[in-house]
C-alpha cells in the first residue's frame, strides 16, 4: 500500500504550473459539448490522480478516451443533480432562507466529499453513498481546514485569471485537497492497494 501525504498549499499552487503547455486544454471549453465532455472526462482523471498522491505535472490529455469518460460520468451523475435540484427547490419553496442555508451546507460539507467518490468509483450508486459522509464527520477539523485551503487556492487562481492562466489552474486543481484528503483517509483506511 502506497501512504499518501497531505499536499502542502504550496505544491497545489505550484501543480498546475508544471508543465505549462498543458493549461492550454482550457481551450476545449470553446468547442460546445465535445470539447465540454473531453475536458470533464480529463478532469475526472485527474481527480483520481489526486486521490492516488500523484503531484508530478498534468496528466496529457487523451482526447477520444476522455471525452468518452467525460459522457459516461455525465451521464451517470445525472441522477444525483435532478435529486439535488429537486431538494434545492423544495426548500427554497418552503423557504428561501432556508434553502440558501441546505445550499451552503450541502455545497460545503456534502458535495465535495460526494463528488470525489463519484469520480473515483464512477457508479450512479456512488453519488449516493451518503455513508462516506461519516469520514467528514469523524474528521471534521480536517475536512474544514481542506475545503478552506480549497477555497483559498481559489482565489489565488481567480486573482491569476487576469493574465489568463489562472483560469486554467483553477479548473485544474478545483479538488486537490478533498481528493488528497480522501485518498488519505478513505482508500488508505479502506485498504485499497494503489
Amino acid at each position: 500500500m502506497i501512504i499518501i501525504e497531505t499536499i502542502s498549499f504550496s505544491e497545489a499552487v505550484k501543480y498546475p504550473f508544471k508543465v505549462p503547455q498543458r493549461l492550454l486544454y482550457i481551450l476545449l471549453l470553446f468547442i460546445p459539448i465535445i470539447g465540454w465532455l473531453a475536458l470533464f472526462g480529463y478532469v475526472v482523471r485527474l481527480v483520481n490522480e489526486f486521490i492516488e498522491g500523484r503531484y508530478e505535472r498534468l496528466i496529457k490529455l487523451d482526447f477520444m478516451e476522455d471525452l468518452k469518460l467525460g459522457f459516461m460520468v455525465f451521464l451517470k451523475s445525472l441522477p444525483f443533480y435532478i435529486a439535488y435540484t429537486v431538494v434545492l427547490f423544495a426548500t427554497m419553496y418552503v423557504n428561501e432562507t432556508l434553502g440558501n442555508i441546505v445550499n451552503l451546507l450541502l455545497g460545503f460539507f456534502v458535495i465535495p466529499m460526494l463528488a470525489v467518490n463519484f469520480f473515483r468509483k464512477q457508479t450512479v450508486e456512488s453519488f449516493f453513498e451518503f455513508d462516506i459522509l461519516n469520514v467528514v464527520r469523524d474528521n471534521l477539523g480536517e475536512y474544514i481546514i481542506t475545503v478552506l485551503k480549497q477555497y483559498a487556492l481559489f482565489i489565488i487562481f481567480a486573482v491569476l485569471s487576469i493574465v489568463l492562466v489562472g483560469i486554467p489552474a483553477m479548473f485544474f486543481t478545483n479538488s486537490i485537497f478533498v481528493a488528497n484528503l480522501y485518498g488519505r483517509l478513505v482508500e488508505r483506511k479502506a485498504g485499497y492497494g494503489l
